[in-house]
């Protein structure tokens, strides 16, 4: 799962990325409203961190034109500004969460994890297909209750098809969810992560539809 941070303290957007990266999200920061309004536009995210106060464009601005042009990520706003007015125009604005400073980084990943949740209708932290369960709080994955160890890219994987279980999901599209701007993005990779993850999980936990992508397998006896 991808996330983005915009925020113009660089220490403050360090910790905030830190700890989502702990959480196994892909992480971009952006460090002004221009930047951050640019990334959410033209590159997919599974939730937005979004700071008010930002250099070259407001935060709220930035929010506004996501909306306006039909971006429906879910967006968490992290701000100083905790008068109920504000939070009145930011939830107006199209905002799904609001969250004051100062903060506890706990509290952020939770709210994020949440909202991730609810956007692809799970009220759970809890995801379960089969005998495969994946909890989002403690990244632990089980199968047949027995813990099952996986790298990060792998969990994001899982965690992307476990949030999208009845959805035919391309290679592009995963590949767009489980990496940042900075991995290098070649689409092979996704056939030898989906390999690994069905030697994990089971052969026919995952299949494959040719020229469409994958699909987690609705009666998989394997995994």
């Amino acid at each position: 799962m991808r996330v983005l941070v915009v925020e113009d303290n660089p220490q403050v957007a360090r910790q905030i990325a830190d700890a989502l990266q702990r959480g196994a999200y892909a992480v971009d920061v952006a460090s002004d409203g221009e930047q951050g309004e640019f990334f959410g536009q033209s590159e997919s995210y599974d939730a937005v961190i979004l700071d008010l106060g930002l250099p070259k464009c407001e935060g709220l601005t930035v929010l506004q034109r996501w909306r306006q042009a039909g971006r429906t990520m879910p967006v968490l706003i992290l701000t100083a500004r905790d008068t109920w007015r504000e939070k009145v125009l930011g939830l107006r604005a199209g905002a799904d969460d609001y969250l004051t400073k100062p903060f506890e980084l706990e509290e952020v990943v939770a709210r994020i994890e949440a909202l991730i949740r609810r956007a692809a209708g799970h009220a759970s932290a809890v995801l379960t297909w089969g005998s495969v369960t994946l909890d989002t709080s403690s990244q632990r994955v089980t199968v047949h209750d027995q813990p099952l160890e996986l790298t990060a890219l792998e969990f994001r994987t899982l965690s992307y098809f476990l949030h999208h279980p009845h959805a035919i999901i391309s290679k592009t599209e995963l590949t767009e969810h489980i990496y940042n701007q900075d991995f290098d993005r070649d689409s092979n990779v996704i056939e030898v992560l989906i390999n690994r993850l069905r030697k994990k999980l089971g052969a026919s936990f995952i299949s494959t539809h040719r020229g469409k992508g994958y699909q987690l397998t609705e009666f998989d006896h394997e995994a």
